[in-house]
């Protein structure tokens, strides 16, 4: 709901309704019907018993039987943003040490779930949302089953209602509303007692009460006169008790639920088997013993994640995005570093304390090893590359890679790749920088192996020509294949590629790309993005310092697509942001449409041919610019003084952008190939 009030529910010109039309009014009131006959829980999750001992069966022993909502590393990047976040001391804690009764230790985890939640989407609003002291826009309250209304806590406990309480939502302020509507739901909790069972994740019952809630929430949204900015087919469920937690995420096309209003638990479950995705993070700890919130642990973090997915989903991309606060961490790391005066001299640090003169003497001999180590143009990195070793001596320094040579091998003698190298894994406190290199090197290997198993193949690809583990200098101490020593660069990761080739970026710098360069490297990336997407792989990254070009031992110099670290391999994999090459879609929704890298290759070449390069802070900014650029045609202008098969494709991307359509990459494909110089045309491949 960017930009508006949640008090929408007047039928003047401002409303946004999906009843526009005698048919869906009908389609409104039916599914309204079948929403107030879906009110018991334990009859869905009875309609849920096969299709969950199934799934057990389907899971190995001892594993979960769901995968997790969340990456580690989005969890990482998340956590690094929040660092210089303050998340308030809660004063009302579930864990009633001093309670009598068992009925005050329930009402006081209410009361501290009410806290928890409350301090959570406050924060996460004045971090990452707010203007200007702006008012939080969201209430907590704790939903009675008898009614299915919202009450606050303390006055459900005073009318004596709490053995009737079921969960507590956060939801849309609306002074029309005080008992809450099920459409400005932005997520509930569930409080029950012992939430872990065998698998690391909910038991069948609380599980099946998860699904109901959010499926009654789905529904509730999808008649819902709310104007939903964000993907509303999508909702967070969080499952506590007084010392553990998860998150329940259910996703779905609500459209393709049966609405048959008398057999709603039949129907509803068939959903859920058919036509859901369901997600369930592992069970872990978000309260301490002493009962305060542990804000800074993975339990915690993934529940906070959760909520602030659940504030994108009605209010858009927030101002200040998790990379802008992420990227202060490598600072407060350098400053933590510091303060600790780590390898001086003297005996005395600036404070005057006394520090052990042998702990400086193992900085000292780390510090030697480390110097051992240093990267320089003629150093020889071996890997351990499957059975057998392979090594690479360094013959130009930069960043992301360095260029190297294979060293004792005949059939690649003066060919030469690209060598990434990671951080190395004895780095106790990994800086944002090497989340980076984890997407550079791990993953991007990862992308490069399924692309090779699953045959694509195309000379505009790069190809995996070496990786794994540094083979360091001295004798390796680590006590099996899997582990590692107490070397500093024990286990430090390696990626070669190849071909080898010049950014465009630095082309660009150079005065080298001209029409000619532009026209070829739109075809040879189209080329690539066609071979990957046949394998259901996109690349979520084009800039100009992900492509090069390609002139060393060729006849006919081309462009290869490099950088795939940030590629989409499936649903849950989330794209790189970049505020100048994002799609629209992407910067929107953090996920990539059927033409997202296309219209990110039009914003390349667009800026590598002369268009201006806007100051952009701020996705909502991105946004503006992209919307004032398309609609006035100033891409399509710049690209026409190039030439005017890039304006006609630009006009092309741009009526596909954020639509499920693919692009159809054979006919452009060859009509780029006709609008290069004849000598060159006749060896271009079409595709991979």
């Amino acid at each position: 709901m960017k930009g508006k009030s949640p008090d929408l529910e007047s039928t003047g010109s401002g409303t946004t309704t999906k009843r526009s039309s005698v048919s869906s009014g009908s389609r409104s009131r039916t599914r309204r019907e079948f929403l107030t006959r879906f009110t018991n829980s334990e009859h869905f999750t009875d309609k849920l018993q096969d299709w969950f001992s199934l799934s057990l069966q389907n899971s190995e022993s001892n594993e979960p039987v769901f995968d997790p909502p969340f990456e580690l590393v989005e969890l990482q990047k998340f956590d690094y943003a929040l660092e210089g976040v303050s998340f308030q001391q809660l004063t009302r804690m579930p864990n009633a040490v001093y309670a009598s009764t068992s009925a005050s230790m329930e009402a006081n985890a209410y009361l501290a779930i009410e806290d928890f939640l409350h301090a959570t989407v406050k924060t996460l609003w004045e971090a990452f949302w707010s203007q200007e002291d702006e008012p939080v826009p969201f209430s907590v309250g704790c939903l009675y089953n008898q009614n299915l209304k919202f009450y606050q806590a303390e006055q459900a406990l005073a009318l004596g209602k709490l053995e009737d309480l079921s969960a507590t939502g956060v939801l849309l302020k609306n002074p029309r509303h005080p008992h809450g509507k099920w459409d400005h739901i932005l997520e509930l909790a569930l409080l029950r007692p012992d939430i872990e069972s065998d698998h690391h994740q909910p038991s069948l019952p609380l599980l099946g009460e998860a699904l109901f809630y959010a499926l009654r929430i789905l529904i509730a949204r999808s008649v819902s006169r709310l104007d939903f900015s964000q993907s509303s087919n999508c909702v967070f469920i969080l499952v506590a008790d007084t010392q553990y937690g998860c998150v329940v995420k259910v996703e779905g096309d609500v459209s393709k639920l049966d609405f048959d209003v008398n057999s709603v638990y039949d129907c509803a479950a068939e959903w859920i088997k058919n036509h859901s995705k369901i997600s369930v993070s592992p069970v872990d700890r978000i309260w301490n013993k002493l009962g305060n919130a542990n804000w800074g642990d993975i339990g915690t973090l993934q529940v906070v994640f959760a909520t602030y997915h659940s504030i994108m989903q009605f209010f858009g991309p927030p101002r200040h995005s998790i990379e802008d606060l992420a990227a202060d961490h490598t600072s407060r790391l350098h400053s933590r570093r510091q303060e600790r005066h780590l390898g001086e001299d003297t005996s005395l640090n600036g404070n005057g304390a006394f520090r052990s003169p042998e702990i400086v003497e193992v900085q000292e001999e780390q510090e030697e090893r480390g110097e051992s180590m240093k990267l320089e143009v003629g150093s020889v990195l071996w890997l351990e590359d499957s059975n057998y070793q392979k090594g690479y001596q360094i013959s130009h320094m930069s960043l992301p890679h360095h260029i190297a040579s294979p060293v004792e091998d005949d059939d690649d003698s003066g060919r030469a790749v690209f060598l990434y190298v990671g951080s190395p894994p004895s780095q106790l406190e990994p800086a944002w920088e090497d989340m980076n290199l984890w997407y550079q090197v791990q993953r991007q290997t990862k992308v490069l192996s399924v692309m090779k198993q699953r045959g694509l193949s195309s000379k505009y690809l790069p190809e995996l020509h070496g990786s794994g583990r540094v083979i360091h200098p001295g004798q390796c101490q680590k006590p099996s294949s899997g582990g590692r020593c107490d070397h500093p660069w024990c286990g430090t990761p390696i990626l070669a590629t190849i071909p080898v080739g010049e950014t465009v970026a630095d082309l660009v710098n150079e005065g080298m790309f001209g029409p000619e360069e532009a026209i070829r490297c739109c075809h040879d990336c189209l080329s690539a993005l066609s071979s990957s997407s046949s394998g259901g792989i996109r690349h979520g990254d084009i800039r100009p310092e992900n492509v090069v070009y390609v002139t060393s031992g060729v006849r006919l110099p081309y462009f290869v697509l490099i950088g795939w670290g940030h590629a989409v391999l499936e649903e849950r994999d989330r794209p790189a942001m970049n505020l100048h090459f994002s799609s629209t879609y992407a910067l929107q929704e953090g996920k990539l449409c059927a033409a997202s890298d296309a219209e990110s290759l039009i914003y390349m070449l667009y800026f590598c041919c002369g268009g201006d390069l806007p100051d952009l802070d701020s996705v909502e900014g991105a946004l503006q610019w992209r919307e004032t650029s398309w609609s006035k045609r100033l891409i399509q202008q710049k690209l026409g003084d190039v030439s005017t098969i890039l304006k006609a494709f630009s006009d092309y991307v741009d009526s596909l952008c954020g639509t499920p359509y693919p692009l159809d990459c054979d006919i452009w494909l060859r009509r780029l190939k006709r609008n290069l110089s004849e000598d060159h045309g006749k060896d271009i491949e079409t595709s991979g």
